[in-house]
């Protein structure tokens, strides 16, 4: 068993514990309090994983949509109705198995709830357990766009075992390695020189591999929440490498269409090879990163998805990130440099996306 610790700037502080759920059996007991867990998830992983979590622990499920349709108003009023129909307490830990959207969902839900309850995240895709888990932030898509309702609510608890990786679909598999390659690209040229060399192992199976990966990427990850844990100082901001143009593939081609890590991989190409048009970085370190994210049989092109290309750029117009109506974008100046530029000319970046294979 692998721990991280994660310290939030608000003083708290939650563990990532990366090993079989089977070693955690201790630490589910307790937060049950002799009471089954209510654990929010999907039919499908239910079905798939359930009968394991209800041996180690007695859990009650509640069911919501599986992927990108749970991350609606609809489906927060349900789900936060069904916690007041429960009577839940406020010190009564809620859990989310699933992937990112169910954890997005019930992270939010859960932090709405009799103003916050604690949630515990067993996340059950590549995607999640390297990163959507943790950091705390939650969201449902609102008119149109993606995340764009959303708070920041930390988890009391991860549980990242990557056997339940093993029912995976493969798509949904290298949707969630785009997520930990881009640990490699912001502040670690190391990792992502290790990707090269194991990357392919992480996809085929390899379980120690799998550990390691999803070990470095909640470390790094860790590292950058305590230093900003809500996105205040901009050193957050260099998670979302790619992110903006991700979000606004997400929305042009419509919710759920393209898959979150899928956009991320098309976005970080793009944001490499605007960096590279700009004379910020290599010609060569965008090349690498193209090269290796279609070894792993990612997108990398906006040609490969059907979308909107007029509604990107002003989606991403529309970033989070973006200030003093200045358009703000995670750039890099070669691999493991990504920074955040703070007033990107907006007529460079539509000159850009117009060329963009």
């Amino acid at each position: 068993m692998r721990i991280i610790h994660v310290d939030t700037s608000d003083e708290r502080r939650y563990e990532v514990l990366v090993g079989p759920l089977e070693h955690s059996r201790g630490r589910l007991r307790e937060l049950a309090n002799g009471r089954p867990l209510t654990l929010v998830t999907d039919e499908r992983i239910w079905a798939l994983h359930g009968e394991r979590v209800a041996a180690l622990i007695p859990a009650e499920p509640i069911f919501v949509p599986e992927g990108e349709p749970a991350k609606s108003w609809g489906e927060l009023q349900r789900l936060i109705a069904r916690f007041a129909e429960l009577n839940l307490d406020r010190n009564r830990p809620i859990v989310a198995m699933g992937g990112g959207s169910v954890g997005d969902l019930t992270g939010l839900a859960a932090g709405l709830f009799k103003r916050g309850c604690p949630v515990v995240h067993i996340p059950t895709t590549l995607l999640a357990q390297a990163d959507s888990a943790v950091g705390g932030k939650t969201a449902i898509d609102a008119e149109g766009q993606k995340n764009l309702i959303g708070m920041f609510h930390q988890p009391a608890l991860v549980l990242a075992d990557v056997g339940l990786l093993d029912t995976l679909d493969d798509r949904q598999l290298r949707a969630g390695y785009a997520e930990i390659v881009k640990y490699g690209l912001i502040g670690h040229e190391i990792v992502f020189d290790w990707l090269e060399d194991h990357g392919e192992k992480i996809l085929a199976g390899d379980r120690e591999m799998r550990e390691e990966a999803v070990h470095q990427a909640v470390s790094a990850k860790a590292r950058i929440v305590e230093a900003d844990t809500e996105d205040r100082t901009g050193l957050r901001a260099l998670l979302n490498l790619g992110h903006t143009f991700a979000h606004a593939i997400e929305s042009a081609a419509g919710l759920g269409e393209v898959l979150h890590g899928e956009a991320v991989s098309i976005g970080m190409t793009l944001a490499f090879a605007f960096s590279d048009e700009l004379g910020l970085c290599p010609e060569e370190d965008a090349l690498r990163v193209r090269r290796h994210l279609e070894a792993a049989g990612l997108p990398t092109r906006l040609g490969q998805v059907s979308l909107d290309r007029a509604a990107l750029l002003p989606l991403m117009g529309a970033d989070k990130k973006n200030a003093d109506g200045k358009l703000r974008l995670v750039l890099v100046r070669g691999i493991g440099e990504a920074f955040l530029a703070p007033d990107v000319p907006a007529e460079k970046l539509a000159g850009f996306l117009e060329r963009a294979e």
